[in-house]
């Protein structure tokens, strides 16, 4: 028996508002890296299902940057640590260094991936010059009196880099070792977001708050003149160079993503992405890269809410756009239609997405969705086609599974939801003090326990709900109604988690101290108490088809794989999510397990030698 991770649909980029974020890509135009939470990500640009996660980072990850050789990544947290990790073996911490006492705001390797620059907002100082293997001092980051936002450096000989930030200078550095040569400070008039050196060296850009695009000779820092005047109606986020240094790109908040031709100081093409309107924030475009070393000239751009938009020059319309989850998933359901798998996810931000397993790829629901924190999701699919969510919010809301999309329809909740649960085309959501019952997205009914509920599950004809003094009720669902047939008391903690073999005969239980428990359904008796691994609260249970094997997830980070038959064997994935697992779900026939947590991500584990 073993269990072994397949594959990571990655989570989107965090992004903030009114700020750049930095996408890095290799030089062979194959990979995207960028920060996502605690944890960077790198992802394959033509498969974006396929990618690997870095998770060493204690902190908010804030940027990533390849370097030359294609062989190492640098990446910079909120607390002004830098680290240097191996980006194409087992992802081995080369080198972990302290740069500034605040966040990490940008990097820039030198062209021999021997120099890096790190800058940000620091107390003392906002950047600093290190060798990538040994953290020596190669070169000081003076001259500037606020955080530097953009840093980069000439890739050829002599060396030259050039920092910029929020006191609006931008200063030129010879090296190496760096030192300060000139300041800047009478052309941009607000906040630069973003400097660039031409790959050949021969130019400097700056962008930034104001809307201004200047350009500067790359080797003297010398000013050549402005371009583009007017022409964005937003802040100026991020810019990235063509390969033949004769064109760039610029990102802005008004939406669009343009390219610049450097000799004649004009746009070539402009995309405009989202629609206006009460959402168009959402596609602020707050971070674009020029991947270099492709033929089919694509740009990516990245919108604020953690889409990635494929933009190919030539083309009006975006190739295809990523998207996915920037917050902790903390929900995950699961429907099948024609043989195919899909999930759903619900995360703290209130986004829920749909995942096509067989290729990984999400769609965000459209619609009026919860505001925030998705609290479950449950499916009535195999009947009305449905997904019902209920959100921190207090309500109840339904989503149209064929199209992708919420109803419209949603019912007020008497209490913040602890779990909900379909038993046919029966919903029932778990309230604090009662279970409240739904059919067709309207409330038919109340069912009173004797405790305050924490859990609700759900299957065919039956229910079980969980309580806080780890007391267990069984009941039979008829129509709108629950009536009592079982009570148990499961645990000793409050139980978290409840969840019915496919054929309903058992009911796997956890609790608050990460124990999990199987109760037969039809009597109350224990099958067995010795799943104890977790040593945290679980949050997922599910059963494989057969119902021989349950899989639990647990804020311990862990995942474990228990058979019935033989309750002393387990498979186990330690820190499968970065602080905690949300979600587990069996795929494709029983064969795999899929998983969500924290870190905004879903993993698909396989599965082999089940007994």
């Amino acid at each position: 028996m073993s269990i072994t991770n397949e594959s990571i649909w990655a989570a989107s980029p965090s992004t903030t508002r009114g700020a750049p974020t930095q996408l890095s890509s290799d030089t062979k135009g194959e990979r995207l890296a960028y920060a996502s939470n605690k944890s960077i990500f790198i992802r394959s640009i033509d498969n974006p299902a396929i990618a690997r996660q870095y998770t060493e980072h204690k902190a908010q990850t804030t940027v990533a940057r390849f370097s030359p050789s294609g062989f190492y990544v640098a990446s910079g947290d909120a607390t002004g640590t830098v680290r240097v990790w191996d980006c194409v073996g087992e992802g081995i911490t080369k080198g972990d260094y302290s740069i500034v006492n605040g966040r990490i705001n940008d990097l820039a390797w030198d062209g021999d991936s021997q120099r890096i620059i790190a800058v940000g907002d620091g107390k003392q100082r906002y950047g600093h010059c290190i060798t990538w293997d040994s953290g020596n001092t190669v070169g000081e980051i003076y001259g500037h009196t606020q955080q530097i936002n953009s840093v980069s450096i000439r890739q050829q000989r002599p060396l030259r880099a050039a920092a910029a930030g929020d006191d609006k200078k931008l200063v030129f550095y010879h090296g190496a070792p760096f030192k300060f040569n000139t300041g800047i400070g009478d052309k941009h008039i607000n906040y630069i977001y973003g400097v660039g050196f031409s790959p050949d060296g021969s130019h400097l850009v700056s962008v930034g708050a104001d809307r201004k695009i200047w350009l500067y000779n790359g080797k003297t820092g010398e000013t050549k003149g402005q371009i583009g005047e007017g022409e964005h109606k937003g802040s100026i986020f991020s810019v990235s160079w063509s390969k033949d240094s004769r064109k760039f790109v610029t990102a802005s908040a008004d939406r669009t993503v343009k390219i610049w031709d450097v000799e004649a100081g004009k746009t070539t093409q402009s995309w405009t992405l989202g629609e206006e309107g009460a959402n168009a924030i959402r596609d602020h475009q707050v971070g674009v890269v020029w991947p270099h070393g492709r033929s089919d000239g694509l740009l990516i751009s990245l919108s604020l809410s953690g889409d990635l938009n494929y933009l190919v020059e030539g083309n009006p319309k975006p190739r295809q756009v990523i998207q996915g989850h920037q917050k902790s998933i903390t929900s995950l359901g699961q429907s099948t239609s024609d043989d195919k798998d899909t999930l759903w996810t619900g995360s703290f931000e209130g986004r829920v997405c749909s995942w096509e397993v067989a290729s990984g790829s999400a769609e965000e629901i459209e619609g009026e969705g919860h505001p925030g924190y998705i609290a479950g999701l449950a499916s009535t699919a195999e009947g009305s086609g449905r997904i019902y969510s209920v959100g921190w919010d207090d309500t109840i809301r339904s989503i149209d599974v064929a199209a992708k999309t919420y109803t419209g329809s949603s019912s007020k909740l008497t209490a913040q939801p602890k779990g909900v649960a379909a038993a046919g085309s029966t919903v029932l959501v778990g309230a604090a003090e009662a279970v409240e019952i739904f059919q067709d997205g309207k409330k038919t009914g109340d069912f009173k326990t004797k405790f305050s509920v924490t859990t609700v599950a759900a299957h065919g004809d039956v229910a079980a709900i969980g309580g806080e003094n780890g007391a267990l009720q069984i009941c039979k669902v008829s129509g709108s109604s629950l009536s009592a047939q079982t009570d148990i008391q499961a645990s000793r903690n409050q139980i978290s988690m409840l969840a019915f073999s496919p054929d309903a005969s058992v009911l796997a239980v956890g609790d608050l101290r990460g124990r999990v428990l199987v109760y037969k359904v039809a009597d109350g008796s224990l099958v067995t108490d010795r799943w104890t691994a977790h040593t945290a609260r679980i949050t997922s249970l599910a059963w494989n088809k057969a119902g021989t094997h349950l899989v639990s997830g647990s804020l311990d980070t862990n995942i474990f794989v228990w058979s019935l038959a033989k309750p002393g064997d387990w498979l186990e994935v330690k820190n499968a999510h970065k602080e905690g697992v949300n979600g587990v779900a069996w795929i494709d026939g029983g064969s795999k397990i899929a998983s969500a947590g924290a870190d905004a991500a879903v993993k698909v584990w396989k599965v082999e030698g089940l007994q």
